[in-house]
């Protein structure tokens, strides 16, 4: 069970998930691809469709301070808005459309974060990235949804972000981005954090993070790994070469499977239904306890 057991109730489904499958697949973005545009309620029904197990889903607020979700740094790409959301006024954000999948007779419009995330209420599990720079407004926002064990929060493990999650009375689970094996020690048994994972991130093979070990050892301390699989255009290594592109144009063995070899228990990535196929043929996949 991951988390502390004062949170069993908020993690249920969590673990339940974890419980049937073992390693779980998170999406990233969701699935968009073909006619579907990404942080959409399209790219959540097709991520699940695919294989996902949880769907990562990006959070931005406009000036006036509604939520939208959609990645900002990318308007010019999807949008062909030359502002980033942030600096957009809610009003301007709905009169934009993913240029690249509208045709006629149908626009695709930035979705409001809560009417997303509203929509799947129930037991569609959601990784909201992107979100602590507003959670003293979110936060109160997502009560509203009454979704608690449905959607896991995550801010840099390297920052005071966490102090708004600690302080607020709903237990959202948890998960802090940790570079290094301090931050990711830094959350673990904290009272007042519903903590039940980290994600980390690992520049090279030289990193802690390699050693299974290590891995077993959070394990062990009530909280599970995920990993980032996908590969950004920024090029930034996000778990030391073990990724998409080398699983996909290469070898599932290569990509992921070190992964797997790992005790990673979830990988996040953009080609769910491939990485599904392999989880069912990979030993070391099945249920942990």
């Amino acid at each position: 069970m991951f988390g502390q057991e004062r949170f069993a109730e908020v993690n249920v489904v969590f673990n339940d998930r974890f419980a049937r499958l073992g390693t779980l697949i998170a999406v990233h973005r969701g699935t968009g691809m073909a006619s579907i545009a990404e942080n959409t309620a399209g790219a959540v029904t097709a991520a699940v469709a695919s294989g996902g197990d949880i769907v990562e889903i990006d959070a931005v607020s406009s000036t006036d301070g509604e939520f939208f979700a959609f990645h900002d740094g990318y308007e010019t790409e999807l949008l062909g808005a030359g502002q980033n959301l942030r600096k957009l006024t809610a009003a301007r954000i709905r009169a934009l459309s993913y240029r690249y999948v509208d045709r006629p007779g149908r626009t695709v419009r930035v979705a409001p974060l809560l009417e997303l995330l509203g929509a799947f209420r129930g037991d569609t599990l959601f990784n909201v990235d992107r979100s602590w720079d507003w959670w003293d407004a979110l936060l109160p926002a997502l009560d509203s949804l009454d979704m608690a064990g449905q959607l896991l929060l995550k801010c840099r493990g390297w920052g005071d972000q966490a102090d708004l999650l600690r302080d607020h009375p709903v237990k959202y689970p948890f998960m802090p981005i940790c570079a290094t094996l301090e931050q990711a020690h830094r959350y673990l048994d904290d009272p007042l954090l519903n903590t039940v994972g980290v994600e980390l991130l690992a520049t090279d093979t030289g990193s802690p993070f390699l050693d299974p070990g290590v891995l077993a050892d959070l394990r062990e301390r009530g909280v599970f790994t995920m990993v980032n699989a996908e590969v950004l255009t920024t090029g930034v290594d996000l778990f030391a070469g073990y990724d998409d592109e080398t699983a996909v144009l290469r070898s599932p063995d290569e990509g992921w499977g070190p992964l797997f070899d790992l005790g990673v228990d979830v990988i996040q990535t953009d080609w769910p239904w491939l990485l599904r196929d392999y989880r069912g043929v990979r030993p070391g996949s099945l249920v942990r306890t």
